[in-house]
């Protein structure tokens, strides 16, 4: 049996403050196996190597008002100032297509996420080594100016309260070790009963047709 074999689908979920690696990690696993990665709406400016609709879907404040009020979201929320958000019929497609997703968003979005698809998410927080390191990380990355990355430290706080709704924890201090662990929730999480229980009841089937052994 394979992972795409399995009967039901899963939303892998994976949060962290930001700085803390769970984008490379995220796009590291998408890669490996070949997931479907959600691509968020957001109201953000694109950065310098970023690309429309592999990155995110860049749209106006006003096209993401109507999108609201259109109920297109799964989740959506205001991060930073900016607004993102998950389109609904990008879940639903890849469940309808059997396929894995796999979501890059915050704890608020993790938690809708949840509570539209329950039994198919699956919740994963990226902790950063320290506070320490994380601020090195952000301004070593010179995405943003000195203003936005106090923000976000400041935001870093309010996130990590919010752990204990996860269902696992990984600590990126080392970015192949984290990626293992990450690695190993998402093929562990896969092989659940839940999610193969179609394929066991199908075995049951076959097997309870066969014609029964003839004793001596």
């Amino acid at each position: 049996m394979t992972l795409s074999d399995r009967s039901c689908g899963l939303l892998l979920v994976i949060s962290s403050p930001s700085g803390a690696g769970k984008t490379t990690l995220a796009r590291r696993l998408a890669g490996e196996f070949a997931l479907r990665f959600s691509v968020s709406y957001t109201t953000r400016e694109a950065r310098k190597d970023e690309v429309q609709g592999k990155d995110y879907h860049f749209v106006s404040r006003s096209r993401f008002a109507q999108m609201v009020e259109g109920r297109e979201f799964a989740e959506w929320a205001v991060v930073h100032g900016n607004q993102y958000g998950t389109s609904i019929a990008t879940v639903n497609t890849s469940l309808a297509d059997g396929v894995d997703c796999l979501f890059d968003v915050d704890y608020q979005g993790g938690r809708q996420l949840r509570r539209l698809w329950p039994a198919q998410t699956v919740l994963c927080f990226i902790l950063p080594p320290s506070m320490e390191e994380l601020e090195r990380r952000l301004r070593q990355r010179a995405t943003d100016a000195s203003d936005a990355i106090e923000r976000r430290l400041a935001m870093a706080h309010e996130e990590l309260t919010h752990y204990g709704e996860y269902d696992y924890l990984v600590v990126n201090d080392n970015l192949d070790q984290s990626y293992a662990k990450l690695r190993a929730i998402y093929v562990a999480a896969g092989c659940t009963r839940v999610r193969n229980d179609a394929l066991a009841q199908a075995l049951l089937r076959e097997a309870g047709s066969r014609t029964p052994l003839q004793k001596p």
